[in-house]
């Protein structure tokens, strides 16, 4: 029969997602202590080795304590961040004071405190994670790797069940593609998009239920995940000259620069280049959902972006998959002669704006009537 779990472990890569997670649970069981002394939060964020030793003592001391009437304690060491694979984290003494934490968890009886610990973010790879998946029940919030996109999608799916709202299609998807992996932004552009849905005279995909949209959240989402969803952008690359030319206009009267727009046109186009050598190569082909076999085609070409870690328009490969489809399937794509024309004419722009600083929608008027009106 196996052992009973004396305390619970709930960890993660994001200490957001963790810590909403631990607060609910620990919620659950304060509903078991009904005496408010007999409940305790201790801090386990430490930015140094003393701190670290501060936080240990401190949950030894709340866990040795007898509650004042008898009954249950419940003890929360929360948001701890020494699990993690940082310089503190890979102290030695740190090391100790984690085998320290090992042996009081080892001690705790359920019977008399409830223990939760909420740590993010945490390498897996060393003994007390792994030992407290064994021992604790353990709960990893957010998932590794690809599991980290699922676990955003379902965040903003839940929160939009709990204010009465649903995505329609692919909504969420654009929604992670302009937040990235920000889950706080997340969480609350859900509310925003929940909220101006669910308003009188807002439109929806259906009267009878609130639906986010993809157009919510193309209207309503800021892009701040280093993307390029300027409306001129959008315009341009759906190849339309009279959309291009109004998009410009609303830009300049707004009082915006020229400079967003022209990064924005060579982040695009640079993805766009990069989609039209694998179609040509046959690696990959456009369907009806975007582009298929963007996968299968990573691993041949890796070794031409070592060191690109980082979300990049010079790396196709690091850019979400579901913008990388709608790109690829949203128009006719250009030939690649047309763009690389395309990004050469944006170098042009960019060096006559330095020339012609206060005729910059003039500029970008005479660029679009150069690539799209022929």
């Amino acid at each position: 029969m196996p052992a009973a779990k004396n305390f619970t472990f709930i960890c993660g890569p994001d200490d957001f997602l963790v810590g909403r997670t631990a607060k609910v649970r620990f919620e659950a069981l304060a509903a078991e202590v009904p005496d408010e002394f007999s409940r305790e939060i201790i801090n386990g964020f430490a930015a140094n080795v003393a701190e670290v030793e501060t936080a240990v003592n401190r949950f030894r001391d709340a866990v040795h304590t007898i509650a004042m009437f008898g009954g249950k304690r419940a003890v929360w060491l929360k948001d701890v961040n020494f699990l993690a694979d940082t310089v503190t984290g890979r102290a030695e003494s740190t090391l100790r004071l984690v085998e320290d934490l090992r042996q009081i968890l080892e001690r705790v009886n359920a019977e008399e405190t409830l223990v939760l610990i909420s740590a993010a973010p945490i390498d897996r790879r060393r003994s007390f994670p792994k030992w407290c998946e064994k021992q604790a029940q353990f709960e990893l919030v957010g998932g590794d790797g690809e599991q980290a996109g699922d676990a955003l999608a379902n965040v903003a799916i839940a929160e939009a069940t709990a204010l009465g709202a649903s995505f329609g299609e692919g909504a969420v998807e654009l929604l992670l593609a302009r937040v990235g992996a920000n889950s706080r932004l997340l969480v609350e552009e859900t509310r925003k998009l929940a909220t101006y849905a669910g308003t009188p005279g807002a439109p929806a995909a259906s009267e009878s239920a609130v639906v986010i949209t993809e157009a919510h959240v193309a209207e309503l989402t800021p892009n701040v995940a280093e993307g390029d969803f300027f409306e001129a952008a959008e315009a341009f690359f759906s190849g339309n000259l009279n959309w291009t030319l109004d998009a410009l206009h609303r830009h300049f009267f707004a009082g915006g620069d020229a400079r967003p727009i022209i990064s924005a046109l060579q982040n695009r186009n640079r993805i766009l280049i990069q989609i039209r050598a694998l179609v040509d190569s046959g690696d990959v082909r456009i369907g009806s959902r975007g582009l298929d076999g963007l996968p299968r085609a990573a691993p041949a070409y890796a070794a031409r972006f070592v060191g690109a870690t980082e979300k990049s328009s010079f790396n196709l490969f690091s850019q979400h998959p579901w913008y990388v489809g709608k790109l690829a399937g949203s128009g006719k794509l250009p030939a690649l002669r047309r763009l690389i024309d395309n990004q050469q004419e944006f170098i042009s722009a960019f060096e006559e704006i330095v020339r012609r600083p206060d005729e910059q929608e003039d500029v970008l008027r005479e660029l679009a009537a150069r690539c799209l009106a022929t």
